[in-house]
């Protein structure tokens, strides 16, 4: 199972998953349980992916330890699965059947004795951005990137390797776990069959000029929004103003913040409308007297969302705004937000002064950036093309935007193609 070590240069398995997030767990756990040999990769350090970071997730608006916890105990009593992380996907060469596949594993300068006791990381004098709390909050040099961490083991940011301090942190550990000379591997996979499900990012939101993202304190992103409200988070789950840490009266959530946009993202992600009113209930929960607006295109809310959109329309101090945010400002001493845009249904420009304003950014799919070293193709958003054969599919965000539950429907799809073409090995 998981990270079996040392890890031999040649690896032998029915199907190569790459992407540890929750539609790459879904594939992986599929095809293991009945009975096909599965290589599950991960670029980082731990299984999870975006939906680790998230505080509630649709349709029933549970934290992502349901879903994530009961994959992972899938995963570690699944003899059929082997998970590596720190791994990057190099040259893919041969066809359905008999794929070689060049990994390259990088250190994480803690070894498999590692108990995740946490001496090292109280003796570590070096500290680093939190990039799973988007830099929100400070990690020590080497750290467990979060509570769900998989496998469950520290691992040293590569950047603060050659530190001196780092010395300490060796003599802390008890069980000679840490080895800041351990280097990159290289491994070859022999598959028959691979699952591409890389996952998403979100857009830059310091392209977005004119809303103010990265200029104005108190103007967050809708991932952002997650962390603040999550237990785990960089504020213990309480929601408050950046700038100041102020509670909130009102709140500003701006639609499509880049997105149907021909200089930033053409086409819609299908979930921010969801998600933005998912994260009302945050802010309400929290403060129940808050005033709440969304600025909104049109609102989309699929299938049996539906419902979830009138409940929130029942919020008498919920007020929905039909028109595009164009402009966003700084009240100065304050540092409160002014949200200017043109009502779509009277034609008037109304200008709306809140606490703090969350941009729901979109989804982009890693496959956009980062082309993909096998023979796929990608639509012009950089999205996989499913062509149904050959050997190789897509699952997940990069196929088209997607929520969890979508994510690990696709996912499914994907693991019973992915079977088919190594049954004809």
């Amino acid at each position: 199972m998981a990270e079996i070590e040392p890890i031999p240069s040649l690896i032998r398995a029915d199907i190569l998953v790459v992407g540890g997030g929750i539609a790459g767990m879904t594939a992986a756990i599929e095809a293991a349980e009945i009975g096909k040999s599965v290589v599950l990769l991960e670029r980082s350090a731990t299984l999870g992916g975006r939906v680790a970071a998230m505080n509630q997730y649709f349709p029933k608006l549970c934290p992502p330890t349901c879903g994530i916890e009961i994959n992972l105990r899938r995963i570690r009593v699944n003899p059929c699965i082997r998970v590596l992380t720190l791994a990057e996907v190099g040259k893919l060469s041969g066809a359905a059947g008999d794929f070689d596949v060049q990994v390259k594993l990088n250190p994480r300068f803690v070894n498999e004795k590692c108990t995740a006791c946490g001496d090292c990381e109280k003796a570590c004098e070096v500290e680093r951005d939190d990039d799973f709390n988007y830099g929100l909050s400070r990690t020590k040099a080497i750290y467990l990137p979060h509570l769900m961490a998989y496998p469950v083991r520290y691992v040293i940011d590569p950047k603060y390797i050659k530190d001196p301090s780092m010395k300490k942190v060796v003599e802390s550990c008890r069980y000679a776990a840490i080895d800041l000379d351990m280097k990159t591997q290289e491994v070859t996979l022999k598959v028959a069959s691979t699952v591409w499900a890389t996952g998403w990012k979100p857009y830059d939101a310091t392209r977005i000029d004119n809303l103010g993202f990265g200029k104005y304190k108190n103007v967050v992103t809708n991932v952002i929004m997650e962390r603040l409200a999550s237990e785990n988070g960089p504020t213990g789950g309480k929601i408050v103003r950046p700038s100041d840490g102020r509670e909130i009266k009102s709140i500003g959530f701006v639609q499509c913040a880049g997105s149907r946009d021909e200089n930033h993202l053409p086409y819609c992600s299908s979930v921010c409308c969801l998600a933005s009113m998912k994260q009302a209930t945050y802010i309400r929960a929290q403060y129940p007297e808050a005033d709440i607006h969304m600025f909104y295109i049109d609102v989309r809310s699929p299938g049996r969302m539906e419902d979830f959109y009138v409940k929130v329309q029942q919020d008498q101090k919920f007020h929905f705004h039909r028109g595009k945010v164009g402009n966003l400002t700084e009240v100065p001493g304050s540092e409160n937000i002014v949200l200017e845009a043109e009502n779509t249904l009277t034609g008037v420009i109304t200008k709306t002064e809140v606490d703090m304003a969350v941009l729901a950014i979109g989804m982009v799919p890693n496959t956009a950036d980062e082309v993909p070293s096998i023979p796929i193709t990608r639509d012009s958003y950089g999205f996989i093309v499913p062509n149904g054969s050959g050997g190789i599919v897509g699952a997940g965000a990069v196929l088209r935007p997607c929520d969890v539950a979508n994510s690990v429907q696709q996912a499914t799809g994907a693991a019973m193609q992915a079977i088919c073409a190594a049954g004809r090995k």
